[in-house]
């Protein structure tokens, strides 16, 4: 099998040794971190959010990721410790005045500098290519260089002035050591957060819990309801207790019949315990009523009595 015509093999055509390992080159592996999304594969465009562990990613990739999160798509791993937007930060990036972009290349006869990056450090003016260590904010998503943190040490942003702690730095697309940092602060702050959402929980869920408490929590709903007399009293004899005695007593001696406060009660002055010289007053008296004998025989006729 082969060798026809006189050809001559070699050793090494013939003879298979180990495979060798392949290089991955540096160049381009900083140009697929630094210029393109972990989730997608496009070009990072704004607006740029980066997860817990300083990978960078587009906004609506991540959107997108959260609504569907199918097996098929295959870099879901990368981004399966994000669950929900808020895992991300927004970050706030500064442009590189220096970077051109597509628009000096439109006739394609211009060579693309790939090390040349969009953004840069607004402190230290470092560009941010993957050469230099680049760090963000949690607390405001500033971006800027580590040097620039080493450099001018403070507690405060250098940028937006916001007050930061060391937990709140996160280095972008760091090494694994970096990672692995990264992974073991954002499991103690998901822990922290889940332990502090617990303790707020309302009180009335511990009571329902323990059965000793809710028995004497009921102890004031019995005090409550130990005067039936109270709840089952006429509200018409309340109004009447309020009468002050004074009234009733006063019209009784001093003779006069006055009227009811409330207007409602008629009191006949021929079943009061007058006199009967004060009877006689009134027209109700039957001696104020004429007899039959004593009224006319004859009618008038006037006109408005037809």
């Amino acid at each position: 099998m082969g060798c026809d015509g006189g050809t001559i093999p070699k050793r090494h055509e013939l003879v298979k040794g180990p495979k060798k390992v392949e290089k991955v080159d540096k160049d381009a592996e900083l140009v697929a971190q630094w210029n393109y999304c972990t989730l997608s594969q496009e070009i990072l465009r704004r607006p740029i959010v980066a997860c817990e562990l300083g990978r960078l990613y587009n906004k609506d990739a991540v959107i997108e990721f959260l609504l569907d999160k199918s097996a098929e798509k295959a870099l879901g791993k990368a981004a399966s410790h994000i669950r929900s937007i808020k895992n991300v930060t927004e970050l706030r990036l500064s442009d590189n005045p220096a970077w051109e972009g597509d628009r000096g290349n439109t006739k394609g006869d211009k060579h693309d500098d790939l090390q040349r990056a969009r953004f840069i450090c607004p402190v230290v003016g470092l560009e941010m290519n993957g050469r230099h260590r680049f760090c963000f904010l949690r607390c405001c998503g500033c971006v800027f260089s580590e040097r620039a943190l080493k450099e001018i040490k403070a507690e405060v942003c250098h940028t937006c002035g916001a007050a930061f702690q060391e937990d709140d730095i996160i280095i972008l697309n760091g090494t694994k050591e970096d990672v692995e940092l990264l992974k073991k602060r954002m499991e103690e702050r998901r822990l922290r957060a889940k332990l502090e959402k617990k303790a707020k929980k309302p009180k009335a869920a511990e009571c329902v819990s323990k059965p000793g408490i809710t028995e004497d929590s009921a102890g004031p709903s019995k005090v409550k309801a130990g005067k039936p007399e109270e709840a089952d009293s006429d509200p018409r004899e309340k109004k009447s207790t309020l009468i002050p005695k004074g009234t009733a007593t006063n019209g009784s001696a001093s003779g006069k019949a006055g009227k009811p406060p409330g207007g409602t009660l008629k009191r006949s002055i021929a079943d009061s315990e007058e006199s009967e010289t004060y009877k006689s007053i009134f027209t109700s008296h039957s001696s104020a009523k004429r007899s039959k004998e004593e009224s006319a025989h004859w009618v008038t006729h006037t006109s408005y009595c037809f």
